[in-house]
Formats: structure tokens, sequence, C-alpha cells
């Protein structure tokens, strides 16, 4: 019994080490089939994404490498061919409204205190209408002076008449002598000029006194209003009132110098007031002699009738109409710019992007007119322009431009 229990220990023993290594070594196995596996799966990957990609140029990889060249993936971009169509010449500028000819009105006389003030801006006014009056109680008095020296004066001329009259009737009997006769007409006549100087006075007070009303120079709109009942004005005190004669107005338009050169008096032209969306229409009534050294503009000035929504010196812009002329039309994502000026790409017979310089005309819903750069048959990139360069090679793709897909 003793001895059956040494075997069974024994065999025990060595049954368990045994049964620990083959465990070991189904595990190694099963770590050396999952490597296996995902080689190759992995390799399989790779040949996918090979197979995939050199599909996926297709058509156009072969043929921007060539039937028998390698195969490259190259970009697509939409292009299209403006053509060239007859467009309005419409230049667009932006100034500042004002009156077209402005009336300042101040002291004409000696001045004083203003008594009363008639009118407010935005009041029509009529030719020698009153605006102010000056406090002229002192001015009064020196009138009714004046007057009272006349009718003396008057008197004497009167009394020195008479005197030669009767010394006339005596002259032929003998009683007066012909000298006497001759002193007495020189005491006329003297009456008579000292009349004349009495009513010359007369008439200087009055003009003075007249001057105090300050008056309009001639029919317009006030614009401005400077004076205040007590305040005491002179010749020097500037401006108390501003007019707009007749109530014209005018936009002075900062324009290019290069379009300057394609106005002409009495174009016609449309103008906005900035904050609103009411036009008004004027035409070109003078065109400025120089052009401005620092801005390269000069300024085309646009007649307008006063109407309620034009402002002096509020801002507007304009749409001047200087005819047709047959031009490219783009849409504004074709056209870009640096500090060369505006630009355009287009694709060469070799699909090659080259950069064309453009002069850029009327802006509008409809595109932006190309006055200059382009004759209209070529390939323009429609977009996507910011992300070429100049000898990129590409894949055009013809599009309308009408297409907004």
């Amino acid at each position: 019994m003793a001895d059956m229990n040494i075997e069974q220990s024994f065999a025990d023993g060595v049954s368990e080490p045994m049964n620990e290594f083959e465990a070991e070594e189904r595990r190694a196995d099963r770590r050396r089939r999952f490597i296996i596996v995902g080689v190759v799966v992995g390799a399989l990957a790779v040949l996918a994404a090979y197979f995939m990609f050199q599909g996926g140029a297709g058509e156009n990889a072969g043929a921007a490498g060539g039937e028998g060249g390698p195969a490259r993936v190259l970009p697509t971009v939409t292009v299209i061919v403006p053509g060239s169509e007859a467009i309005s010449n419409t230049i667009s500028a932006s100034g500042t409204l004002a009156a077209r000819r402005e009336m300042p009105v101040g002291v004409a006389g000696e001045g004083g205190q203003i008594a009363r003030v008639l009118v407010d801006a935005g009041d029509w006014v009529g030719a020698g209408q009153v605006l102010a009056t000056i406090e002229s109680s002192v001015q009064s008095q020196q009138v009714n002076s004046a007057a009272a020296q006349v009718e003396v004066a008057r008197s004497d001329l009167a009394l020195a008449q008479a005197e030669l009259d009767r010394a006339m009737q005596l002259v032929a009997r003998g009683f007066i002598s012909q000298a006497d006769i001759d002193r007495k007409t020189a005491t006329r006549d003297a009456a008579r000029a000292r009349v004349n100087v009495a009513g010359a006075q007369l008439n200087e007070l009055r003009a003075r006194a007249g001057r105090l009303a300050i008056r309009a120079p001639a029919a317009g709109l006030v614009l401005e209003r400077n004076a205040e009942p007590g305040q005491v004005v002179s010749a020097g005190s500037g401006a108390l009132f501003v007019l707009a004669r007749g109530g014209e107005m005018e936009m002075n338009a900062q324009v290019s110098e290069s379009d300057l050169t394609r106005m002409s008096i009495g174009q016609s032209a449309t103008i906005t007031p900035t904050g609103t969306d009411q036009t008004f229409e004027g035409q070109i009534w003078q065109l400025s002699p120089t052009i401005d050294g620092q801005s390269r503009q000069g300024t085309a000035s646009i007649a307008l009738s006063y109407q309620e929504g034009l402002r002096p010196g509020g801002f507007a812009s304009a749409e001047i109409v200087s005819g047709s002329i047959d031009a490219p039309m783009l849409p504004e994502s074709a056209v870009q710019s640096d500090a060369r000026g505006n630009y355009v790409y287009i694709i060469t017979p070799e699909n090659i992007v080259e950069r064309r310089d453009i002069t850029i005309g009327s802006v509008g819903s409809a595109g932006i007119t190309v006055r200059e750069g382009l004759e209209g048959n070529e390939r323009v990139v429609r977009s996507a322009g910011a992300f070429l360069n100049p000898g990129d090679e590409v894949i055009p793709q013809r599009q309308s431009q009408d297409d907004d897909s």
C-alpha cells in the first residue's frame, strides 16, 4: 500500500510539468499565426490602395501623363470663355453733395445789435427778402434830422427865388441895379445847391439805415443760419447766412484720371445718397481741369435740382453713363487683385496656368466689365484662382458663364 502511494505520487509529479510545457507551446503557435495573418492583411491593404489610386486617376491622369507615361493626378479647374458683348459703359464714383453756387450773406453796413431774425435754415427766400434786421433807432433819428435839413434848404430856396422875382420886376423901372439882380440870382442858386446837398445827405442816411436790414441777394435756399437776436455784428463778423442760389445742388464725384478722359459735359448720372435707396438724376456740368498729384483723381461736378433727399455735406455715389463698349464680362469670383493690380488666370492651349493683368470697368450685379487685357476668347479660371500659381498644369473643365452649378 505504501509502494502504491509512492508510485502514484511519482506519476503525479511527472505529469504536471509536461502539461505546462504543452500549453506554452500552444500559446506561441497562436501568436505566430496572428502575426502571419496581420502581415498578410497589411500587404493586401497596400495592394488595394495602390490599385485604387492608380485607377482613380482615370482618364484625366492618362491625359496628363501621356498614354505611355506615368499617371499623374492634376487638379481640375472650371473655366469660362466670356466672349465680348455690347455693355453700357458706366463709371462708378463717389463724392460729396454741395450747393452749386453758395451765397454767404453778412453785414454790409456798419453793423450793430441784431433785433430780429426772420428766416431759418431750410427756408426758401426771394431776391431782396429781409433775413434779419439790426437795431436802427439811432439811424432813424439821423434820417429824420436830415429830412428836416432838406425842408430848411427848400424854404431858403423858396425865399431866394421870391426875392429874385420881385427884383426882376423893379429893374425895368430903374429902382434896382443889374448888380443887385446878379447877387439875388447867386443867392437863389446857392439855396438850390443847399437843397441838393441836404437831399443827398438824406439819401445817404436812408441807404445806411436800409443796409441794417440783411437781405437775400438772390432767390434760393437757406443752408445755414449763424445769427441770433441780441448778437452784436459788424462787417467783420463773417457770414450770418449761407444760401444756395436757386436751390441748385451738385455732387463733386471723385473719378480716376483715366475715367475723367471718357467724360464730357452733359452726360447723365444717377445719384444715390448714402443711407438711402432714393436716386436722383443729374448731368455733368463741369470737369476738373487738374488732377490731384497724390490720389491721381479729378472731380466731375454733377448738377442737381433741389429735392428734399439732397443734403449738402452728405456723401453719395454716382453712376455715370458714358456710352457703350464691346468688352468681356466676368463673374466677381474670376477677378483677383494684388499690389500689381487686377488680374485673372487663363489656361493656355497647353493647359498651363498663366496670369493676365486686366483693367476693369463697371462693377454690377451682372459681373465685372473688363476694359483691357482680354479679347473674350480666352479660357478664364472661374473660381479657386487663389489656389493656383502661374505655370501650374491643370485639367480645364469648360462651363457656361451663366451656369451657377
